[in-house]
């Protein structure tokens, strides 16, 4: 029972920290792509939410390794973590969290910083796992490409719902919007390239694809994406173009698209969460 706790502590702890760091670095992202202003609260918390995660998840790793709760405040199981890609990875995150907080401090030169401090959090998740394993440079910036294209879709959505929850502001909503749309059109494409390259060199087989526990996981959030891809397409082909048009109702809309955008997102990490876990797979 005990062991089933930590696991199960494992996978909500992974799924805060995906959220948290990814919605960070893509708040700092899109503040600076899209000339966002009030995001730097938001931006705050979720580093926070994340620094706590990184260190709990830590943490947890001690106690996997002695198979009880001791293991997390055992200095002998922590120093020899610490010495692991584990504690390179920890490292990395609570570098890269610091800085993007201390960047919201600092003004527009700051907001460079928190760039750089999300970027180097981001690129923490390609220390452990297969994607390590494999060694490849290719498949590191891969990754961080696939990764970062993520945060970044994940980063606008808060603001922009803000913005479409008030009159004053449908006209910035349709702006952010549409800027988004012009982006998106590269970075969606990005993403989904990056994640078929990871998944064939990953998966090795179509029968693999099929039978294995990764690879039905991954046509489940392959499944997932055409969810979210069908949003988007609704958010830029329809409901911006109509709020730009001056159509209050489209507002609501789009609203309502990003709240069920959060959920499918929420829906993607989670399984994530439980697969890095229970498979040691990577992101």
């Amino acid at each position: 029972m005990m062991l089933d706790l930590f696991g199960l502590a494992a996978i909500i702890t992974k799924f805060i920290l995906y959220l948290s760091v990814l919605t960070a670095t893509g708040t700092v992202l899109a503040t600076r792509l899209f000339g966002l202003d009030r995001t730097n609260g938001l931006a705050a918390v979720f580093a926070a939410l994340g620094l706590l995660a990184t260190i709990f998840a830590f943490l947890l790793r001690g106690a996997n390794l002695t198979g009880d709760a001791s293991g997390m405040v055992d200095p002998e199981m922590l120093g020899l973590l610490w010495a692991t890609p584990v504690g390179t990875a920890f490292m990395a995150r609570i570098l890269g969290l610091g800085l993007l907080i201390l960047g919201l401090f600092l003004g527009r030169i700051g907001l460079w910083l928190s760039m750089l401090g999300g970027v180097i959090a981001v690129g923490s998740f390609g220390q452990v796992g297969h994607i390590a394993d494999r060694g490849a440079l290719l498949l590191d910036i891969i990754l961080m490409i696939h990764l970062l294209a993520i945060a970044l879709w994940i980063g606008i959505l808060t603001p922009l719902r803000r913005l479409a929850s008030s009159a004053s502001s449908f006209a910035d909503a349709a702006a952010v919007g549409h800027q988004f749309g012009v982006t998106a059109s590269v970075t969606i494409p990005g993403l989904i390239v990056a994640g078929v390259y990871m998944s064939c060199h990953l998966v090795g087989s179509f029968a693999a694809l099929i039978e294995t526990d990764y690879g039905r996981a991954l046509i489940v959030k392959l499944l997932l994406l055409g969810l979210l891809l069908a949003l988007a397409a609704a958010n830029k082909f329809r409901f911006v173009p109509a709020l730009r048009s001056g159509d209050p109702s489209a507002a609501r809309h789009l609203s309502q698209s990003i709240a069920v955008e959060w959920l499918i997102i929420s829906a993607v990490l989670g399984t994530t969460a439980v697969l890095t876990t229970n498979l040691a797979l990577p992101v």
